[in-house]
């Protein structure tokens, strides 16, 4: 009576019915294994609770679709389809939330396909692999206090060509100028440098002898690294 009651619609006799308790065993495991990767995630990793509690259903509902693709070839088709189009509303992830998003929707295929040891061991693996990589900082660019990106706001009737040209040759082994944009109406100019110190904690002296030069305009120096919506 039980498993009459979740049979579909459509079914035939020749259609393979999940029964409630495979069903509700792929479930418990998918959730199980979206609680590990999402613990997995806040390892020493700046979040959101909704993109943790995301991450965390994520893989029952890729395992649930699976199931219920059941075979169906046009079914998959039209199920494929509807996952290409899903976007995020909100602003683009990072690489690592891209990277979790994808390892949560494998770990949901391989639970819905019906391989729950598989799916447990894929993710303990991953996760394992994700925070030793993060626990010994593989990919942190050495020195990276040194890298730097320089902010100076300038007076529009002020050559910014080469005034800056013999300060950063002494405080800095390489700079490089990547952006100029006007502010205030065109008024004042912002110019945007990335440089390599040559001495940590110089930022000071250097914004010190920067202001004599710019008039006391605003100057801004901050960690260099690349955005953070980029991959």
């Amino acid at each position: 009576m039980l498993n009459s009651l979740f049979r579909g619609l459509f079914d035939t006799d020749m259609t393979s019915v999940i029964s409630v308790s495979d069903f509700l065993l792929c479930v418990g495991c998918s959730l199980i294994i979206g609680l590990i990767f999402a613990a997995m995630y806040m390892y020493r990793t700046r979040y959101t609770q909704s993109f943790v509690v995301t991450l965390a259903i994520l893989p029952t509902v890729v395992c649930v679709v699976i199931m219920m693709v059941n075979g169906n070839i046009g079914t998959g088709v039209a199920v494929a389809g509807a996952f290409s189009l899903v976007r995020f509303r909100s602003v683009p992830g990072t690489a690592k939330e891209i990277g979790i998003l994808f390892l949560a929707m494998g770990a949901g295929l391989i639970a819905g396909m019906g391989y729950l040891g598989y799916a447990f061991l894929f993710s303990l693996i991953l996760s394992i692999v994700t925070i030793f990589y993060s626990r010994f900082n593989f990919g942190v660019r050495r020195n990276a206090s040194l890298y730097k990106t320089l902010h100076i706001t300038i007076p529009e009737d002020l050559d910014y060509t080469d005034v800056f040209e013999e300060l950063l040759q002494s405080y800095a082994s390489s700079w490089e100028l990547v952006q100029v944009k006007t502010t205030n109406m065109g008024s004042l100019f912002r110019l945007t440098y990335h440089l390599t110190l040559r001495r940590a904690n110089s930022e000071k002296e250097l914004i010190d002898k920067l202001r004599c030069r710019n008039g006391n305009l605003e100057i801004t120096v901050s960690r260099q690294e690349t955005t953070v919506y980029e991959l």
